[in-house]
């Protein structure tokens, strides 16, 4: 059953929105929609199953303590695009 749903949202945002779901061939109804649909979605997370090499690898790589991952992924990206 659907039900009508009024939101408030920036003019400028519903705009550039609606271009993005027609360029995607659906409708923003749809599109909200199936986000709300997965936002909500609580099974998703206790379905998840971690398999034993992934078990295997927790806890093997120690980074040192003045490790700054923001830092290494912005060098890293910087090396590989520009």
């Amino acid at each position: 059953m659907n039900t009508k749903l009024t939101l408030t949202i920036e003019g400028t945002i519903i705009d550039k929105a609606k271009i993005y779901a027609k360029g995607k061939g659906h409708s923003l109804s749809g599109i909200i929609e199936n986000y709300l649909k997965v936002i909500t979605k609580e099974e998703a997370k206790s379905e998840i199953e971690i398999t034993p090499i992934v078990k295997s690898l927790k806890g093997s790589f120690k980074a040192p303590s003045d490790f700054d991952y923001k830092r290494e992924l912005e060098k890293g990206l910087s090396e590989k695009y520009l």
